[in-house]
């Protein structure tokens, strides 16, 4: 081993730094998650669509830059099914605070399948009784208004 004649508390320490080099990018040798970009309504991603009262203050994205498998379960929401997952069409709860509060049974989840997931992944699209959609691929961290 090229370290052989190098203390291991040395190592670890070496080990540890370049962890957080690695990691700096994504998430900050803190620990902290980068601040969320703000959101803009002329954002080159929106341009051309109206941005709707129920997403204004929020990031958005258009329906057709979202990734394909998203793009199929809108178009499974829009027929009503069949959904690939029994969870698809429950009640999304907003345990989390991230969507705008309204009454329980307001908003109904989706699962978004993630290629090379073995699990339902992260990704849902959830929506509102009001005819939002929103997108989130970080399992309910952040959301984004769905512009269709």
């Amino acid at each position: 081993m090229i370290f052989r004649n190098v203390p291991r508390s040395l190592l670890r320490a070496l080990g540890a730094l370049f962890l957080c080099a690695a990691l700096v990018g994504a998430v900050g040798c803190g620990g902290q998650k980068p601040a969320p970009a703000a959101a803009s309504a002329s954002g080159s991603s929106t341009a051309g669509i109206a941005v709707p009262g129920w997403a204004k203050g929020m990031p958005t994205v258009r329906a057709d830059a979202l990734p394909q498998q998203a793009r199929d379960v809108l178009a499974l929401i829009d027929k009503g099914g069949p959904y690939p997952y029994r969870q698809d069409g429950t009640v999304f709860g907003n345990f989390e605070k991230a969507l705008p509060e309204r009454k329980r049974g307001y908003y109904h989840e989706f699962t978004v399948r993630t290629p090379g997931e073995r699990d339902r992944g992260a990704r849902r699209i959830v929506t509102g009784q009001g005819g939002e959609f929103y997108y989130t691929d970080d399992h309910y961290d952040t959301f984004k208004a769905v512009l269709r």
